[in-house]
């Protein structure tokens, strides 16, 4: 029988969940499913816990395995749930070796048991190197994602995800290139380049190429690759050889999406960033020069500890002063262990109030770049036989049934608030 994973948080754990599946599958592992948790919020950890609770409700007689970030940081949180019958680190999830010691485990235990081997997580810090996971694609997938790096150097006092997935590693450069030409042969027509702090790329390796190298490498010896990608990056980290292949190579996608957190300097500071307000909507005038039709995201978070109105009136400013379309809003969630956890806190309700606030600032920016596009022509890659996205990411209701991957030309004709309407 086959392992289902059920995915929470980034695109990273989105390509480690078919890393997942392939190797619990190969390991003989059936009628189980994984857990593939997110720890970026204390939100999402609820979340997961809900779902592992309904998952056994619903299907009582299936193993339930738990990984991700948050098992690698409160692995007891899940051990001590009766529906879990093991908990598995970030390092372990990705080692085929890990899924038959899992099935060796679940042959000798009853559902839910406690006991010392129930958990399964190493000291993530410990971990040095980030292997290429090669895969021939992602079942039910309009793109592929390749993951370049994982881990984080940085402390952002609000952060736990370095806890959860240890120090910066990169995957070398020629894995990398091997890895998405493989993927192009079999039809892939977009790659997206994911990591957890992906313009840290290199890093580790020989030489320290930066993330700019890789891109330029890939562009270059993929040359039948059309549409390449990045996932969310730090723009006090791009370096020249990026913003390079930005202005030079129509195939490096218009779309960038920034981790800026906050719009007031004294807030960034004290979240520990290395970035000001003032370098943040530089480098956006900048990529804008250089791709007048690049289109941003940023993710914004709301309710930061000390934050005054007039503090939260510069973050929600920042949407105008960088030209932001997509805003991802993340109302501030005390993590135990944080800095942030211990510093004076912003009531919740005020908290709700300004994440809405944002929220709202993000849908009139997200309305005002889909009126703009009707009557452009877009190359829309289809996600489903209904939907796509266009070169700027920007979602899109289809006219006519196309099949997923394919790349069409279509007229936006309209918009209905959240996406385009095509001819």
């Amino acid at each position: 029988m086959s392992v289902e994973v059920l995915t929470f948080g980034c695109r990273l754990n989105t390509y480690e969940s078919e890393v997942i599946r392939r190797n619990a599958e190969s390991a003989g592992l059936g009628d189980a499913i994984v857990v593939n948790t997110c720890a970026v919020t204390g939100e999402a950890v609820r979340q997961a816990r809900q779902a592992i609770r309904r998952l056994k409700r619903e299907r009582p007689e299936t193993r339930i395995l738990v990984t991700g970030c948050a098992a690698q940081t409160e692995p007891e949180t899940f051990a001590q749930m009766r529906e879990v019958d093991r908990v598995i680190g970030n390092d372990e999830k990705m080692r085929p070796d890990a899924w038959a010691a899992t099935r060796e485990y679940l042959a000798g235990t009853s559902f839910g048991i406690a006991d010392e081997e129930k958990i399964a997580v190493n000291d993530i810090m410990a971990v040095k190197e980030t292997a290429a996971h090669l895969i021939d694609g992602l079942d039910g997938r309009a793109r592929a994602f390749v993951q370049v790096q994982n881990g984080c150097d940085h402390r952002c006092t609000f952060c736990i995800i370095p806890f959860g997935r240890g120090n910066s590693r990169s995957v070398p450069m020629g894995e990398v290139v091997g890895q998405i030409r493989k993927l192009t042969e079999n039809g892939y027509r977009e790659v997206v380049l994911t990591g957890v702090d992906l313009t840290s790329y290199g890093g580790n390796l020989p030489g320290a190429p930066r993330l700019g190298t890789l891109v330029k490498q890939i562009l270059k010896h993929v040359p039948d690759l059309e549409r390449l990608r990045l996932s969310s990056i730090d723009s006090v980290e791009a370096d020249r050889d990026l913003l390079d292949a930005f202005a030079g190579d129509a195939r490096l996608m218009p779309h960038l999406h920034l981790s800026l957190q906050h719009g007031d300097d004294i807030i960034l500071k004290r979240m520990k960033r290395r970035h000001s307000r003032a370098d943040a909507v530089a480098f956006c005038d900048q990529v804008r020069r250089l791709r007048p039709d690049v289109v941003f995201g940023g993710d914004l978070i709301a309710g930061f500890p000390t934050e005054s109105e007039a503090m939260f009136a510069r973050a929600l400013d920042l949407v105008d002063a960088c030209g932001l379309t997509f805003l991802h809003v993340f109302p501030f969630s005390p993590r135990p262990g944080t800095p942030a956890a211990r510093m004076p806190q912003v009531p919740r309700d005020v908290v709700k109030g300004r994440a809405r606030r944002l929220r709202e600032k993000g849908a009139a920016a997200l309305a005002q770049h889909l009126a703009a596009q009707v009557g452009t022509h877009r190359r829309v890659l289809a996600e489903s036989r209904e939907n796509g996205r266009t070169e700027h990411f920007t979602p899109v209701r289809l006219n006519a049934p196309i099949e997923p991957g394919v790349i069409v030309d279509a007229t936006i004709i309209g918009h209905d608030g959240r996406r385009l309407i095509a001819a």
